[in-house]
């Protein structure tokens, strides 16, 4: 059904649910996962005076996907685990057009309803504007 699914992650509890749901769908048939995690740089920083920093940010990252990446290799899935630099949502559409994946999967979490309040969430910013179908897990 489909052949390249995208996994956004934030190493939450939630973001484990939506890897194993992920999972779950990558298995039925001929799928490729991507997890991907996105670190955030400080805006108007002097990238060099954080290098080391954000070394060990990548550093840390890369071993907090390792059981991410077992969820999906139990199931026999193929994953790809990357990690990206930039803003968020911008990060997750440009690789969900890069690797043209047909499903994003990633987790949400319920906001209080306030008359007014814009909803500046990335689950909610990709579900608007990914050009893909993208599954929200709770």
């Amino acid at each position: 059904m489909f052949a390249r699914i995208l996994i956004p992650v934030d190493f939450s509890p939630r973001s484990l649910r939506a890897a194993r749901s992920a999972a779950r769908i990558a298995a039925r048939g001929q799928t490729q996962a991507t997890l991907l995690h996105v670190i955030e740089r400080i805006e108007d920083a002097d990238t060099r005076a954080f290098s080391a920093f954000y070394r060990r940010l990548e550093r840390a990252a890369r071993g907090r996907m390792l059981p991410f990446v077992e969820i999906l290799q139990r199931r026999g899935v193929p994953v790809e685990a990357l990690v990206r630099y930039g803003k968020p949502v911008e990060e997750i559409l440009r690789q969900a057009q890069e690797s043209r994946s047909d499903l994003i999967v990633l987790s949400s979490h319920k906001l209080p309803l306030r008359h007014g309040e814009s909803w500046g969430t990335v689950s909610y910013k990709v579900g608007i504007l990914a050009r893909c179908p993208v599954l929200l897990v709770k």
